[in-house]
């Protein structure tokens, strides 16, 4: 069996590796560091940690004046809070200025699970992929969560890096390079092609194992890169595929989906079946359940290849 290990656990003990590495990193939170796991950054780095309370909108401002001054402002807490509450501070006071802010992100999508519609983030991917200047990150499992924050911290700029509260399989070995602007292959096939994100790379992988028991071969591709995505790796999807199926925990409003559509439509239209949330709010339960709830898990991708095929 495959280990399990949540991103959000990845971030805490990459937040400590590379603390010891760059010195001028410094970590902000918002009262949620137990939850985001900054809080084992703090014990190792007492003097660089910031807890900002229930302040969101002045820890990305500080997080920019810190940055002006050589830092390396590594913004911390719920994606819902570190996306929508924060937009004005994200846009004018980060990208704006292309400032050199890393906001890293937990709890993103409905697998947050009981706290309910008000903690669920479905729309933050496309809050932030719309932003000049700012880089958007999906990581798959926790080894790519470590390799995209390094690439992160050792790049300049604004980034958005979005991670999640549940234990997933590991998809990587230790040798995986995180590509920007790259999709990774994991299986190839002929039939049909997905593109996932986040945990709904392993949904993805699961429902590749259900649909090859039906003779049909799937070809998928990790998107952690949301923003540069990898254009010539969908062109090239749909053209030996002849179809495209998207896979996210998020919105099929402005997300994922969204953007592979926007590189089809202006190079090589081709059909495009989106797996993702619909035009509504999250709701209490537990991950299993709302996966299933809002047809974002395995048995849901399967039935949108088939229905994606048999539009070829």
């Amino acid at each position: 069996m495959a280990e399990m290990v949540a991103t959000r656990d990845a971030y805490g003990k990459a937040l400590i590796k590379f603390g010891k590495i760059y010195p001028e990193m410094v970590v902000l939170d918002a009262d949620t560091s137990s939850s985001t796991r900054t809080q084992w950054f703090c014990n190792e780095f007492p003097e660089r940690f910031f807890n900002f309370g229930i302040s969101e909108a002045n820890m990305v401002g500080y997080a920019a004046g810190l940055s002006t001054c050589g830092k390396i402002p590594v913004v911390s807490t719920f994606a819902c809070f570190g996306s929508g509450r924060v937009y004005e501070q994200i846009k004018l006071s980060v990208c704006w200025p292309r400032l050199n802010v890393k906001i890293i992100v937990t709890h993103a999508g409905v697998s947050v699970g009981e706290d309910g519609a008000s903690h669920q983030a479905i729309d933050d991917i496309n809050l932030m992929r719309v932003l000049p200047n700012m880089t958007v990150i999906v990581p798959a499992d926790g080894i790519e969560t470590e390799k995209a924050i390094q690439y992160a911290i050792e790049s300049y700029g604004p980034f958005y890096i979005r991670l999640g509260r549940l234990k997933l399989p590991l998809v990587f070995d230790d040798n995986y390079e995180f590509v920007l602007g790259r999709m990774s292959t994991l299986r190839q096939g002929k039939d049909a092609t997905i593109i996932a994100c986040g945990l709904m790379v392993n949904e993805s992988i699961k429902a590749s194992q259900i649909l090859s028991e039906q003779g049909i071969e799937v070809r998928i591709l990790n998107a952690s890169s949301i923003k540069p995505i990898d254009k010539q790796a969908i062109i090239l999807a749909a053209k030996e595929t002849g179809v495209i199926i998207t896979a996210e925990e998020h919105s099929i409003i402005g997300g994922l989906g969204s953007a592979v559509s926007e590189v089809l439509s202006t190079n090589l239209p081709a059909p495009v079946e989106m797996v993702g949330i619909g035009d509504t709010f999250g709701q209490s339960g537990s991950p299993e359940e709302l996966l299933s709830l809002f047809k974002i898990d395995a048995a849901a991708i399967v039935e949108a290849v088939v229905r994606g095929i048999g539009r070829k």
